[in-house]
């Protein structure tokens, strides 16, 4: 898989990490979305076992093997002066223009609290 990243997205998504590591993955989130599923951009400390990489210049990006069906092999992906987020695209379609980067590096180490209703 290829993302080929516009010189404006690419100055965006470094500003992003930071003078920390990390890798974007990109991610197809189904969980809540009252939709088939929206894209979206995590930056991660580190890839998870199931991601492979993907070819995206000098950033470094990676997805889960079993979401790549999602994608189409050769991605776009866009930044505009006047407008936050970023477009994702291919040849034959838009995966969405309004692609947003979540960081989760600063959460990685939080442990998950439990939900729920309780009786007292």
């Amino acid at each position: 898989m290829i993302i080929q990243v516009s010189p404006l997205a690419e100055a965006r998504l470094t500003e992003k990490l930071g003078d920390r590591p990390g890798y974007f993955k990109l991610f197809y989130d189904t969980d809540g979305c009252g939709c088939d599923g929206i894209a979206v951009l995590l930056i991660l400390n580190e890839p998870d076992s199931d991601d492979v990489t993907v070819e995206a210049g000098s950033l470094p990006f990676v997805i889960n093997k079993q979401q790549q069906i999602y994608f189409e092999p050769c991605l776009r992906l866009q930044s505009e002066h006047s407008f936050p987020s970023f477009r994702l695209s291919s040849d034959s379609m838009i995966y969405g223009s309004n692609v947003k980067v979540h960081d989760l590096r600063d959460t990685a180490d939080i442990a998950p609290q439990p939900t729920g209703w309780f009786v007292r």
